[in-house]
């Protein structure tokens, strides 16, 4: 006889174990967290793991805000470790985007998030290696920064499992079962899980699991490559995560001793299969960022490379997530299409999940904005004040 239960979850990275977390924590049942591979053994383990609140639209900033707490508090919200650096984070704009920077902080500073506008000038104050050529104006956040994706998950995970939830590690998922429009379990490599309740949390696996109980999920894989540098001794003092849609790179301190960097537009050959792509950079990618790294921070213009990753974003029509229901299926929900920026916010996605689930409404952020019909009804998600960046770039703020 098959296990039965009340909620299966698909996918442990990062979202799929903030769900469970969540789920547990509410009292939802008994739980399952499925997964083909090991704890964040997909591409949450690449992530750039930026914490940062600036968002040109207000429902990815209302996420990301509600998530900060957990990483400034992990401990005691969550229990163990997530490696939280509050460096300060700062996004770059050009004199074109000065006014639209000026605007998106006013709307941010309304929501209650912790920003302001400096000046090149106040921001070499803050960070003295930044050059200030070609700069016309940042948005600084004191208290965001980076944490490290691994622990994070998998702190999500253990303190999950503490509360009750089963992990069925190296368990693929091959079908979504279903029966009269309602979900009814999941077929799998180690047989079936019975439960009237299934979360997609699996990323760029979410459209071909979806489509096996009839639902169409619009996403596509784009790769996103990372570089670590060993940090010079001239990039001495405080170090912030960055974002410069100058030259299109963004940075961050990777401990002590590297510095993380990437461009957006440096994706290589997207995949059209998740399971087959390749994951070492491309031979000319770390040249390539450290150039455009060293227009903002000269001192890492002889910076030694150290190694570098890819992993896959799970794409969507207008680059924000699908947290919903899906339509036509009694009992299945659907958490994906982050589009490369869901690590941050994946607290604030677990408890707004869980809520959804158990109470049929989210009351962290409302989840309406993120509805999984929002293309078909002509309303995605943009900002107001979107900045000028070259058409090349994978996704907004």
């Amino acid at each position: 006889m098959a296990p039965s239960y009340d909620v299966l979850i698909i996918g442990a990275g990062v979202i799929g174990s903030s769900i469970a977390f969540h789920l547990a924590r509410e009292g939802a049942g008994r739980l399952a967290v499925i997964e083909r591979g090991g704890v964040c053994a997909g591409h949450t383990r690449k992530s750039a793991a930026l914490i940062r609140m600036h968002y040109t639209n207000a429902p990815e900033a209302r996420l990301a805000l509600a998530s900060l707490p957990y990483f400034q508090r992990w401990s005691e919200l969550v229990g163990g470790e997530c490696g939280f650096r509050s460096t300060g984070f700062a996004l770059l704009v050009g004199p074109e985007n000065v006014e639209r920077l000026h605007r998106n902080v006013a709307r941010l500073v309304a929501l209650g998030v912790n920003t302001r506008v400096l000046s090149p000038e106040e921001l070499a104050e803050v960070q003295p290696t930044v050059s200030m050529a070609g700069l016309g104006a940042a948005a600084y956040e004191p208290e965001s920064g980076y944490a490290d994706p691994i622990a994070t998950t998998q702190s999500f995970i253990d303190r999950a499992l503490e509360l009750g939830v089963e992990l069925h590690l190296r368990t693929a998922v091959t079908a979504i079962a279903t029966r009269g429009g309602h979900v009814t379990g999941l077929k799998t490599t180690r047989g079936r899980f019975d439960g009237p309740v299934v979360v997609c949390a699996a990323n760029t696996w979410s459209p071909a699991l979806l489509s096996t109980a009839g639902v169409e999920l619009e996403l596509w894989c784009r790769r996103g490559q990372v570089a670590f540098y060993h940090s010079p001794a001239r990039l001495v003092g405080k170090q912030l995560a960055l974002i410069d849609t100058t030259s299109g790179a963004y940075t961050r301190p990777e401990g002590a001793e590297l510095t993380l960097g990437g461009v957006s537009s440096l994706t290589g050959r997207n995949p059209a299969d998740p399971d087959r792509y390749d994951e070492e950079v491309d031979p000319d990618f770390p040249a390539d960022v450290q150039e455009r790294l060293s227009i903002r921070l000269p001192a890492l213009a002889a910076a030694a490379y150290s190694h570098g990753q890819a992993g896959l974003y799970d794409m969507s029509p207008d680059t924000r997530a699908i947290l919903d229901h899906a339509p036509g299926v009694e009992g299945l929900y659907v958490a994906a299409g982050f589009s490369g920026t869901g690590f941050k916010k994946a607290p604030a996605v677990g408890a707004c999940m869980a809520e959804l689930i158990t109470t049929g409404r989210a009351r962290t952020v409302d989840l309406t904005p993120f509805r999984f019909t929002r293309f078909a009804e002509g309303e995605p998600i943009h900002g107001t004040d979107e900045y000028e960046l070259p058409t090349d770039w994978g996704h907004g703020f």
